[in-house]
């Protein structure tokens, strides 16, 4: 098979340029079906998030891994405005500081790609991982590693929020494929989610490949994850009582949803938190979508340049909290709505690697 590009959908056709493919069982045993191993030669760039190279060996496409957190296009030479999501971004194949020039061979399998009303939908398999891609610029909304729980990426800040939430639900707006839902009842089990995604098919998909039903059927402490279908941001996400916590990971097309960017969609969203409750929201880079090199001398500038950081600001009376977190040469915005935590205390409650991270936060005024 080869996979070559069509009016930003990826097509699936017999290979004409020299590529292979075998038909392996799938080795996560929560999926019955085969999937098709793909190489590719010559004209193609990424189908995952590492800088891939032809190799001369047929069967296996060899690859560097790339320390980064976003994908792009297949065929990045022609289509280089994703080729630099790839540089900006890519996947954390193993961490930074254990990065070496040595090459390896990898697999990559695409264990399925469908258009539904609202996404292009790609979800791709390595040895170590699997990636959940969206939309035309095929960035990454969802990652698992097979092998441990950390994704080395902003999913493993939501997992801090907890502790310092009061006790109560916590929505997630923007489900995708679950990440952060995994870790979050992998490190607090007793949690109730309630995670809301638009996309049915989608949320589909995310069952078959990425264990979404295992955690819609509860833990042993008594946490579940509840999926609801439909818009986040319309009233029907509020509940009776309000919510302890929300996230908010809410992009399309590589940048964030333009209702984010306004002062009355978070007075809005205000009204569905309990008391004492708080917002964590990916807030993407300076202007929401394309991240921001940190070695820039306006770098610190960007947060408070972020549309949607402005409106948040504007609609908690500057009580809101702002860390960057950056890869590599790269970074992205998180803010926090309500006072400071007190850091070191929350530093306490949470495990490595997040205590040295949740010290990260500071308050809006000191940017």
């Amino acid at each position: 098979m080869a996979l070559f590009w069509n009016k930003n959908t990826l097509l699936l056709r017999p290979d004409t340029n020299g590529g292979t493919s075998t038909t392996r069982a799938h080795p996560w045993s929560s999926c019955n079906s085969n999937v098709t191993t793909s190489c590719f030669h010559g004209l193609w760039s990424n189908p995952f998030p590492t800088a891939i190279k032809p190799s001369s060996n047929p069967r296996h496409c060899r690859s560097k891994a790339w320390p980064s957190v976003s994908i792009g296009s297949f065929f990045d030479e022609r289509h280089p405005k994703v080729k630099a999501n790839v540089q900006k971004h890519g996947l954390r194949q193993q961490k930074e500081e254990d990065y070496d020039d040595e090459e390896e061979e990898v697999d990559y399998r695409v264990l399925t790609s469908v258009k539904s009303g609202y996404n292009d939908i790609m979800i791709l398999e390595s040895d170590d991982s699997r990636v959940l891609l969206l939309d035309s610029t095929y960035n990454v909304h969802s990652i698992l590693y097979k092998h441990e729980k950390w994704t080395h990426s902003y999913w493993d800040e939501c997992a801090s929020l907890p502790p310092i939430l009061p006790n109560g639900p916590i929505a997630i707006l923007g489900l995708g494929g679950g990440t952060a839902a995994h870790l979050m009842l992998d490190l607090w089990p007793e949690l109730q989610l309630e995670g809301w995604e638009i996309d049915q098919i989608l949320i589909d998909k995310a069952r078959d490949y990425f264990g979404l039903s295992d955690l819609e059927k509860g833990t042993e402490a008594g946490g579940i994850l509840n999926v609801h279908i439909g818009d986040a941001l319309s009233p029907s996400v509020n509940i009776c009582g309000g919510y302890a916590g929300i996230l908010v990971d809410l992009f399309s097309d590589g940048v964030i949803l333009p209702q984010l960017e306004e002062v009355t969609t978070w007075l809005e969203i205000k009204k569905w938190l309990m008391p004492n409750g708080r917002i964590m929201v990916n807030c993407g880079g300076m202007t929401g979508g394309s991240d921001v090199d940190p070695r820039s001398a306006s770098s610190n500038c960007s947060l408070v340049q972020n549309s949607t950081i402005k409106a948040l600001s504007e609609a908690f009376a500057g009580e809101i909290c702002l860390k960057k977190v950056a890869k590599g040469n790269r970074e992205n915005h998180l803010a926090l709505t309500g006072p400071i935590p007190d850091l070191d205390s929350w530093s306490t409650m949470v495990p490595d690697p997040l205590s040295a991270i949740v010290k990260q936060w500071k308050p809006y005024a000191e940017f």
